[in-house]
């Protein structure tokens, strides 16, 4: 307590001026709780309003995949250039340094891998996101298929409680696998159900027309997927038009880590959701690090 005799009444009660009231920078972010807020705010960059993030969870599904067969060798190398990681919990506990301070969109969902039938999921512990201090809970939503869409939507609405109940994000993704259909039609009505069930920001896959339709019928932040691996040019040209029809960042793999420079892209990326930038721009500069850092 203050010594009485020191103490000095407060006086500058800043009278006559309004207090501030800051909006938040995401759309349909405005009421959540800050907690929420903080953790949005260290995937999405406040400054540009969007985020890179770099997806290595194939492996929970497709076991060591092109490029990542040896995390430590391909992936650690890159987190530095990343807004965000999104991995599952045991790659992280095992190969990724807490040091490297990147937010985490972690896998909270599980299930059969591409030997079976996909999309029959379940989820984990919500302690243990806690515990790894997860930035966003990312949870599939398999719309259309009718064995699956059901119990992967109950697994998103379970994950909104569970999130709103810890104060950890939702992040809805739209499934991959036979019944996914990459037209505005389908991408729209998919990432719409995440949103309409509580997902906090939507994972779905960018579609050459009409893209538009999908940003503007969903009320909460959409990262485009990366998806299978295309020549660097198609996918900066891919991650330009996203962000451009109103995406608020990407979520890319393969095209990252399987490309013959890596750190390059990713940095070409960046230049494009954070920047600004022109494909032919990034290009340019992928190629420059690529023709600079030759191993």
């Amino acid at each position: 307590m203050a010594d009485k005799e020191g103490n000095i009444d407060a006086k500058d009660f800043g009278i006559g001026i309004e207090q501030k009231h800051e909006g938040f920078f995401l759309k349909g972010c405005q009421n959540l709780d800050w907690g929420m807020k903080s953790r949005l705010a260290r995937v999405f960059n406040p400054k540009s309003g969007h985020a890179v993030m770099l997806a290595f969870d194939h492996g929970f599904i497709m076991g060591p995949t092109s490029g990542l067969e040896r995390i430590d060798l391909t992936i650690n190398p890159l987190l530095d250039y990343a807004d965000c990681i999104m991995c599952t919990r045991g790659i992280l506990r095992t190969l990724i340094p807490p040091t490297c301070n990147k937010p985490l969109s972690l896998r909270f969902d599980a299930g059969t891998t591409i030997l079976t039938d996909l999309n029959d999921e379940t989820l984990m512990d919500i302690e243990d996101a806690v515990r790894v201090d997860a930035a966003l809970l990312a949870s599939m939503v398999a719309i259309g298929d009718p064995a699956h869409e059901g119990s992967t939507i109950r697994n998103l609405t379970r994950t909104v409680d569970l999130g709103q109940r810890y104060g950890i994000p939702t992040l809805g993704v739209t499934a991959v696998g036979k019944n996914l259909v990459r037209d505005a039609r389908y991408l729209s009505l998919a990432s719409r159900v995440c949103a309409e069930n509580g997902a906090n920001v939507v994972k779905t896959y960018f579609c050459e027309e009409n893209f538009e339709r999908v940003t503007n019928s969903v009320p909460v932040p959409i990262v485009i997927a990366g998806g299978k691996k295309l020549p660097e040019m198609d996918a900066l040209t891919m991650a330009y038009r996203a962000i451009n029809a109103g995406a608020a960042g990407v979520d890319m793999g393969r095209n990252i880590f399987q490309s013959d420079s890596p750190v390059g892209m990713l940095l070409a990326v960046r230049s494009i959701v954070h920047d600004g930038q022109t494909p032919e721009q990034a290009f340019d500069l992928y190629t420059d690090y690529k023709n600079t850092h030759k191993a």
